[in-house]
């Protein structure tokens, strides 16, 4: 008997070469059009706006070569006449690395579509970029749940039986996992109630900085010093949290104090003095000026005024200038100013 004459699995072995050779054929074949199509792709997306040009290049590009070959293996078995097990192992694999294929393609636009939404809009619009920082990381964990369900039925699994086994035995995981389930519905909250966004100035008891990520389970912060602290979401929570990103203005009070001996009718003016001085300042907002209290050793004063913008930088500009004024008058009115008693 010639040797192409003899059978395997029902198939001759010149069966099973043509086979073999349309199937490497076509994953040549899909790998050559890949490339082109990636080329025509990257020209195409050369332009002013190409952003979703540009999306679908690299979401394109995620196509894998594993994925081709299987789908040229799946199309060149076709020519066969296999048994039933053997053909249903193939279609099996096939649909598992199209769903594998489709997963990847999907997760690339999901990084992508929401990794560009926070460039766009870290600055512009941050609360609605934290909220899309925690929705993109939920929505990469539900296309993978949903992809190893689909994986599982296509093996032939039970899917309504599994949920259910998961569903008691996700009790005993949850009562395990109590503190990093609490640090995820915590990131969820601060997603929804926004006490706090990317790119806000927080005080969280004696630790401040810029907050620079949101994750499921960390915080991290940008210290004024330039480090970098990291908090848990719920003990960031459980704390108090000054936001001064959201200060609409800020409240000053300070104080200073002059000797016993100087004249009644120079104190009397010191009041009206400072008045005139913190309203001759650009952006604040005067409320009160008094002669406080006399110690034992001094007369003190106490004035509070608004700075009508929460920039500290601009409220320690106008507080130097209200300063340097009034340490001005003082020596033009022959006062002295010493420590407060």
């Amino acid at each position: 008997m010639n040797l192409l004459e003899r059978s395997f699995y029902g198939n001759t072995v010149y069966d099973w070469t043509v086979a073999l050779t349309i199937s490497l054929g076509l994953a040549l074949l899909f790998q050559y059009l890949k490339r082109s199509i990636t080329r025509r792709l990257l020209l195409w997306s050369q332009g002013r706006d190409a952003t979703l040009k540009n999306f679908a290049v690299d979401i394109f590009s995620c196509t894998r070569f594993l994925f081709l070959f299987i789908l040229a293996i799946y199309l060149g078995s076709q020519y066969l006449e296999l048994p039933l097990k053997p053909e249903r192992l193939i279609t099996r694999a096939a649909v598992i690395a199209l769903l594998i294929q489709l997963a990847l393609w999907g997760n690339r636009a999901i990084v992508l579509w929401f990794g560009d939404y926070l460039k766009r809009y870290r600055e512009t619009d941050a609360a609605s970029a934290t909220t899309m920082s925690v929705l993109g990381f939920i929505s990469q964990v539900v296309l993978w749940s949903v992809l190893l369900l689909m994986i599982l039925e296509n093996l032939g699994f039970n899917i309504t039986t599994l949920l259910a086994s998961l569903g008691i035995g996700g009790i005993a995981v949850a009562l395990a996992m109590q503190n990093i389930l609490g640090d995820i519905f915590a990131s969820l909250s601060i997603a929804i109630d926004k006490p706090f966004v990317i790119g806000d100035f927080i005080v969280v008891d004696n630790i401040m900085g810029t907050v620079e990520y949101i994750g499921l389970k960390t915080t991290r912060l940008r210290s004024l010093s330039g480090e970098q602290i990291i908090f848990s979401n719920t003990d960031l929570l459980k704390s108090r949290i000054h936001n001064h990103k959201r200060m609409f203005e800020r409240r000053v009070v300070f104080g200073f104090g002059i000797p016993h001996q100087a004249l009644h009718e120079k104190v009397e003016q010191i009041p009206a003095m400072v008045r005139e001085i913190i309203e001759t300042q650009a952006k604040t907002r005067f409320d009160r000026a008094h002669f406080k209290e006399y110690t034992g050793t001094t007369l003190n004063f106490e004035a509070v005024y608004f700075v009508q913008d929460p920039d500290y930088n601009l409220y320690m500009d106008i507080q130097q200038a209200i300063n340097l004024a009034l340490f001005s008058r003082l020596q033009q009115a022959s006062i002295q100013l010493v420590q407060r008693g």
